[in-house]
This record gives C-alpha cells, structure tokens and sequence, in this order.
C-alpha cells in the first residue's frame, strides 16, 4: 500500500526535476445519468476519498458524465481535498441531478492528464542503423516514420502542476524519469506494454530513454514495493505479467551498461520476493503426484476498479444479473475482475471454466484459479536471466535461481503439456485438469526457452505445435488471434495483438534447426494438418473470413484457405529457395504484421511525401478519417489488414507504444524478408492515388482476399508534440 506520506514524498522528489513545455488536454462531454443508489464498497489499499471506491467516485460514475469511466478518475482536483469533499458534501443525496454533478465536476477538477507533459528528444537519430536492415524502400520509409512516433509519445511528470495532496490532489504516482506511454487513455506508464516500448526505443537507439524507463520501475520496486500495473494510485492493488527484469536484460546486452546492476539486481530480488509471497501457491499434480511452486493472478479487491468504475459496476449489479449477487458475490467478482486487469488479457474466455464461442459472461471468470502457462513461462526466464546477470558477482544467487527455474520448467511440462494435442495450456487448480481453450499463451515456454522433449524429437512435431499459426495464415487475412473463441471480448477472436505476434515470432526462432529446415508439411485443408483437438473446437466452429461486400469464405476444407499462394500466403513475402518451415512461417507473420500495421495506418489518413500518396478524402470518409495523419492501433483483427480490433470496455485506442514497437523490432530482425504490403480497396478508393498518380496502384490488392473496411468506432488519441 502506498501510504499518503510516501505519495507526498514522491510528489516533492518529482518536483525536483526539471520542467518542459505542458501538454493541452480536452475532456469529454457529460453524456446522460442513471441511478445514484446502490451499496458503497471501498478499497483500504487505495489512499484517496476521492480517486478510490466510494460515495463520491460511485455518484460521478453513476451519473455517467463520461464515456470512459477513467477519465473522471485521471482529473487532479483544482482545490484541496477536504474543500473538494466539502462541495461534494453540500450536493446531497435526495434531489441530486445530473447537472448538479457536471456542475461540481467542471468545478473541482481540471483536465485529465495536466500532470504530464510532453517532452522534446534531444539529438534524436532521425536515421537509426536498424532502417539499413529492411531492403524494401517503401517499409523502410514507413519503418522511419514509425520510428519518429517516440516523439509523440515520450512524457514527464509536470513538476509546475502536481499535485501535493493539500492544496490539490490527483490519482496520478509522479515520476522521476522520462517514459514512453502508449497512447489514448493510457496517458500514464504502463508495466507490461513497456516491454515492447522497450524493445522499439533500443532499436531506435534511445538508449536514455529505456534507462529512465528502469530507473522509473526500479523507484516503484524502492518506494511501493512492487512494480504496479499503471502509474496511478488506482493500480496499486495489482501488477501486470513481470517483465521489469527481461527488459534490464535486454537493454543492458544492446547498450553494454553494466553499471545500472548495481541498483538493478537487488531491486529484481525484491520483485521476485513480492511475486513470492502475494501470487504463487502450491500446485499438485494429478498425474505424477508431484507439487510445484507456481504463480497465478490473484488480487485482493472488493470493489469495482477505479478506472473502470462503471463497467464493473453493471457487470455485478446490472439489469441482466439475475438472480442478484449478494455482498459476497459481488466481492469475489470485482476481485476476478481485477485479476484479469492483472493478466493484462482483460478479458478473455480463457479465463472462463467453461468458455463456448459466443460467451462473454464475465461473471463466469476463474482467473485466480487458474495457473496460467504465460505467466509461469515469465518467471522460468526471469530466473535464468537474473542467473547470467550475476555471471560470476554472486554464484550462489545465481545458482538458486537456475534452481527455481528448473523447478518451473519441470512444473509446466508436468502440469501446461500436452503431448497429445502438441500444446500448452493453462492449468485449472479447481478442477485439476488442464484448461481445453488455444491460447496465443501457448507459445510463451518456447519464447522462454521451454521445448518439449516431443517437440525436440522430430520436426512434425515440431510443426504440429505451431500449426495453428499455419491454418491463420493461409485462411484469414490478418495475424495471429488470442483465442479462436469469438466472443466480442478484446483477448478473443478476432483481435490480434502486437505482442502476440513477437512472441510467436520469438517462439519459431528458439526452435532448434535441425527440427525446421524441412519443408512445409502440406495439405488439402491446412485445418487437417492440426493435431485432434488441439484447438478445442471443430473445424465448423472456427469463425470464418468475410469476403468482399459481406460474403463469407468456405467454413472449411480445401476452400477455407483462402490466402495460400505457391510458396506463400496474401501479404506474407516472397517464397525463396531451401526456405525451412519455421522460416517460411515467421518471413508469412513477420510481413502479415506489417501489412496490418501499415494498411490500418495508411486506411486512416497516413501517408509519405514522395512514397505513400494520401488517400482521396471519398476513401478516408470510409474510415471517418478525412481529419487524420495515421493511427497506430494498439490491436487488429485476424479478419481485416487494414483495421483495428474490436470489443472490449473501452473503444479501439490509438499511439500506441507497443504496435510501434513491435514494428520496429520486425524491421530489424526481418527486414530482408519484408515487402511492400497490398492493401485493400477501400470504399471510394480508386485505382489512382489521390494525387492523381498511380503509385497506389504499386501496393494496393483488389482481390476477394482483403475486406473493406466496415468503418470502426474509435476514439482517437491526441497525440501532441511540445
């Protein structure tokens, strides 16, 4: 818990550092109220009669003034905290109305985020070696400008406008160092998503920046004691998948700084002593009878979260609750609600006991009784990794953490494997058995070093457990899904996310060669090369690829694969000879991310002087994009290369850190491979570019194979320079 005189103490370090130019931010418009009465949980770890659970934070949020419930929360106050809960206090209860409420908010508070500021990069490499990887010259124009979006998106605490807690208040934990945040409504620092910043700012070569960024993390570990989901108060229930010692690895192999370990590896100790204590538990096997110590998501929460008030508010209390939660319902709910914010898959039917296509009851989730095969994954690489960073300082902690590891390792294999189906999968402690939902999770042990002795044996094996990615490739349009469980929820189908797609290229490239320089197994139907049940669904219950104007393709066979070409797939690179099967795989992923990053970029107003020509304002009205320069979409659709993801509890948002980082980390590592990707016809596209030339033409596919796009509602970051 952080008490409120560390917070002050933290605010007063942060006033320390130096000031640049402050950020302008807008705030939404009040929207229709509904009912002010319901009981008042509350939150002990949560230090703020304002920001946390309780009369005054549920009264705004039940008035609805915003559409995303953590605008409100992301508001420092304008006057002091007592003053503030003195005017809250004179609104009483009775007669409230809604503009009674939008009065005392446009009063108290100011815009969310004042407290950050934007920051100028000095000497900022417009150039970074990594462009001199990717051959082709349009990626490599757009790879640049992608590079260019860290100056959009780097932040400072605004030591002239934080607040100390007296005379103002805010949700906001200051920070010391400079970040990277990664777009929209996440207007603070984030733990996990900072992995793949990181590794985008190293290819960038902003060797400072990843520095601040650990620097801001090792105070967190210093001060709170663990390293919180996001950078407000309202997190400080919950972290994120432990990533902090992966990216101490990783920036000092690339910038050869050694000299932070001496700060760095006591604090990695005390996160690992916090994971410890608060989220691993004893876990026995039923088949070999052996016990494991392994970790699961499990927070201490009552209430419903701060910055998602709202929502988990109607998920517990709403009209369609029936029959009604009693006290202890409700808690238990809110408590799986913010484990699931924990997992950073929030949400997702793998968290369900029993997930089915089509549900997305978020009463049914067991994230604190499941152990989850990811997040094991994490802790085995972790281990190993804080092992090397030891090297010889200290051979006995390096030994006990080689140890741990292997008990990991031996514990996943046990528990998460299934040499039957070829897969992993997360472990369900109340039922004690294995957990029947595909998950992109299941590529995390090869991402860590965990290969199955089955795996290693031969490389049908080995391709069976990757078939997956094949049968996405060849039968949709986009990458690489969460789930193949379409529920509406975001960690489901048909939303594919940045990270995903790393680790699974990750996962090919831990593979040993001597099981992946075949060629590539080939069938009819890609879905016959899976091995029995490995997906948890049948053939017919897979979702299946729209087509131009509505049509669906084929729901199976031959005829659902409808992206294979000789050698390749639609938008996955150019076949080349005595290619492997894993190699044949990541060059198809590596260029499918880039095409839905790019498409979707370009669909929303993007474009390049000399190189990539503006759409006409006909086409970018398909997208409501006539206003826009280009979106980096924090997620996109397996179904669609030129368009976000969909669901979820807040719209699709836009920035956004970790798509530019992945982006960046694929241009250096295949950027021989690359091509410039087709993209569809939009609605109101013609075959000439906007400028009357036909350079569209060069890179823009009018097959059945992409969709056009259906038009997404988002709301849109301002992504403002100093």
């Amino acid at each position: 818990m952080l008490s409120l005189t560390l917070w002050a103490a933290l605010v007063l370090s942060a006033r320390a550092q130096s000031s640049v130019s402050t950020v302008s931010v807008s705030t939404v418009v009040a929207s229709p109220s509904a009912s002010l009465d319901s009981p008042l949980p509350s939150q002990a770890w949560c230090p703020s009669e304002i920001f946390c659970a309780g009369e005054l934070l549920q009264t705004v949020n039940l008035a609805a003034l915003y559409v995303d419930p953590k605008t409100f929360v992301d508001k420092p106050t304008t006057k002091s905290p007592e003053d503030v809960l003195t005017d809250f206090s004179a609104l009483g209860n009775s007669s409230l109305k809604e503009g009674d409420v939008v009065n005392f908010v446009n009063t108290d508070f100011a815009g969310e985020g004042l407290e950050l500021e934007a920051l100028v990069l000095t000497d900022f490499n417009a150039d970074p070696a990594f462009l001199g990887n990717v051959s082709d010259p349009l990626v490599r124009a757009w790879a640049q400008t992608v590079h260019g979006y860290w100056t959009q998106l780097i932040r400072t605490t605004n030591a002239s406008t934080l607040c100390d807690g007296v005379q103002c208040e805010s949700s906001l934990i200051p920070l010391n160092h400079t970040f990277v945040v990664p777009g929209g409504r996440f207007r603070e620092q984030y733990y996990w998503d900072s992995f793949w910043i990181v590794e985008g700012l190293l290819e960038s070569e902003l060797y400072d920046v990843v520095n601040a960024t650990l620097q801001n993390f090792m105070d967190e570990l210093e001060t709170i004691g663990f390293i919180p989901n996001g950078g407000r108060i309202y997190y400080l229930n919950r972290s994120q998948p432990p990533l902090f010692t992966q990216m101490l690895a990783r920036y000092v192999t690339v910038s050869g700084d050694n000299g932070i370990l001496a700060r760095a590896l006591p604090l990695a100790e005390k996160e690992f002593t916090w994971w410890q204590e608060n989220r691993i538990i004893s876990v026995t096997s039923p088949t070999t009878g052996s016990t494991y110590q392994l970790a699961r998501y499990s927070v201490n929460n009552t209430a419903p979260r701060p910055e998602s008030y709202l929502t988990d508010y109607m998920t517990a209390n709403g009209p369609d609750v029936s029959p009604a939660l009693n006290e202890s319902q409700r808690s238990a709910l809110y408590a799986e609600l913010a484990s699931g914010a924990e997992s950073g898959w929030d949400y997702t039917a793998r968290w369900f006991a029993d997930a089915q296509p089509g549900d997305a009851n978020l009463k049914q989730l067991n994230v604190r009784r499941t152990i989850p095969v990811d997040l094991n994954s994490i802790l085995y690489k972790n281990h190993l990794l804080l092992a090397q960073l030891y090297g010889s300082s200290n051979d006995s902690a390096a030994s006990g953490h080689r140890e741990a590891a292997a008990a990991i390792r031996t514990g996943i294999l046990d528990l998460m494997w299934n040499s039957t189906k070829m897969a992993f999968y997360d472990f369900n402690i109340a039922s004690g058995q294995q957990s029947s939902v595909f998950s992109a999770a299941a590529y995390y042990p090869y991402w860590s070093g965990i290969v199955p002795d089955q795996v290693l044996s031969s490389s049908e094996n080995a391709f069976k457990a990757f078939a997956p990615l094949n049968l996405v490739l060849n039968r949709y349009n986009g990458t690489f899904p969460s789930t193949f469980l379409d529920t509406g929820l975001q960690w489901d189908y048909p939303n594919a996310w940045p990270p995903h797609q790393y680790i699974l290229l990750q996962a090919l490239r831990a593979l040993p060669s001597n099981i992946t320089s075949v060629a590539l197994p080939s069938d009819e139907s890609t879905f016959n090369l899976l091995p029995q049940g490995q997906l948890g669904i049948t053939e017919t219950q897979l979702p299946v690829q729209t087509l131009h104007l509505g049509n669906n393709a084929t729901g199976s066979g031959p005829g659902a694969d409808i992206n294979s070409l000789n050698g390749t797939v639609v938008n996955g690179g150019n076949a080349t000879d005595w290619e492997g099967w894993a190699d044949v795989l990541g060059r198809e992923l590596a260029n499918r991310y880039v095409t839905s990053a790019f498409c979707s970029w370009r669909a929303t107003g993007g474009s390049i002087d000399g190189i990539v020509p503006r759409l006409s304002d006909a086409a970018l009205n398909a997208t409501n994009s006539v206003n826009n320069t280009g979106n980096m979409f924090e997620k996109f659709s397996s179904l669609d290369v030129d368009s976000a993801g969909r669901g979820g509890e807040y719209t699709v948002q836009a920035g956004f850190g970790w798509t530019n980082g992945v982006v960046l980390w694929v241009a250096s590592v295949y950027g021989n491979v690359l091509v410039a990707p087709e993209c569809p016809v939009l609605e109101g596209e013609t075959d000439a570019s906007s400028d009357g030339s036909d350079t569209d033409a060069a890179y823009s596919s009018k097959g059945l194979f992409s969709d056009v796009w259906v038009g997404v509602a988002v709301v849109l970051a301002t992504l403002l320079t100093a």
